[in-house]
């Protein structure tokens, strides 16, 4: 009876290390879904605010909560299961679905560029929102989370292709938690700047002289940190979607884009000291030129072709 019950420890004892070796190899695989899809978290993060922008403080969060509710419905209801489904049944047109994804990030982040270059930058309305009314709060909502289903498609796309090689339940729970941990990340992160004002003012109230500076620096600090967080997504766009067009022609069967950047990162990677971060350097610029020059493509295409079409005379 001892021998038995000794037996059944030891059982219980290597299924429990079995469980968490499977739960470590999930959290594993979970994090490195995230990072591959870190540029568009980037992009998300940088695009979020401008939504909030013009209305009162005490409405600021729950708007982001409204939003943040919104994206994990998005990625838990709807993206999700379809992801699943076309990994399980057409697994081949994963990198087809990438390369369009990675596409459409490399046209916003050369349209962007384009209206910077341009002049012609999107321009939002200066009355503020809480003067336009509920419905603007509505319309503002649905539009960001509109918005977000295209950028959360892409992540969960991204993260799916790296755990394509996964079992069914593994990939399943690997991608919920990929969902909720990057819906609470970038939605925190754009509570944290929208906050951010209002943060320091309080902080400049105070009649302490250092945490009153300290008030005024954050006051004075955040355009400059909203302007950073912008370039930096537009980067990141260029970046990703050059990165993943590299990677899906290569899949595909064209080599040369992919083997000539590769051969540059190992030109430079023997260098003494900073080898490495060279090698980074350059497949990081070698890919977000592949992005600048096919989301210029598609720049020329989506407003300079109807420009020009417009301009021809009619017969």
């Amino acid at each position: 009876m001892a021998g038995g019950l000794a037996a059944l420890l030891d059982d219980i004892a290597a299924l429990a290390k079995l469980a968490a070796a499977s739960v470590d190899d999930v959290g594993a695989a979970a994090g490195r879904a995230s990072a591959k899809a870190a540029g568009v978290v980037i992009d998300d993060t940088a695009v979020t605010p401008r939504y909030v922008h013009g209305f009162e403080p005490k409405r600021e969060l729950p708007i982001v909560r409204k939003i943040a509710v919104g994206s994990l419905r998005n990625k838990l209801l709807f993206i999700l299961p379809a992801a699943l489904l076309l990994s399980q049944f057409l697994p081949w047109l994963l990198t087809p679905i990438l390369m369009v994804g990675g596409t459409y990030l490399a046209y916003e982040g050369a349209e962007k560029i384009y209206e910077l270059v341009t002049g012609h930058a999107k321009e939002h309305t200066t009355t503020p929102a809480a003067a336009q009314g509920e419905d603007t709060e509505k319309s503002m909502v649905t539009g960001a989370i509109r918005t977000d289903f295209i950028l959360s498609a892409e992540i969960m796309v991204i993260a799916l292709n790296e755990v394509a090689d996964e079992p069914f339940l593994s990939r399943t729970i690997i991608l919920a938690i990929v969902a909720l941990a990057i819906t609470v990340l970038v939605y925190g992160v754009v509570a944290l700047i929208v906050k951010m004002d209002d943060i320091g003012l309080h902080l400049a109230e105070r009649r302490n002289g250092a945490t009153a500076a300290i008030g005024r620096g954050l006051v004075r600090a955040m355009p400059k940190v909203l302007s950073v967080l912008s370039t930096v997504g537009i980067v990141a766009m260029l970046w990703v979607g050059g990165h993943i067009l590299l990677n899906g022609v290569d899949e595909l069967g064209w080599h040369t884009p992919y083997e000539l950047l590769h051969h540059l990162e190992d030109a430079v990677h023997s260098v003494p000291g900073i080898g490495g971060f060279l090698a980074w350097l350059v497949d990081t610029l070698g890919a977000a030129l592949v992005g600048l020059v096919v989301g210029a493509a598609v720049v020329g295409i989506m407003h300079l072709v109807p420009k020009r079409r417009k301009a021809e005379p009619a017969h």
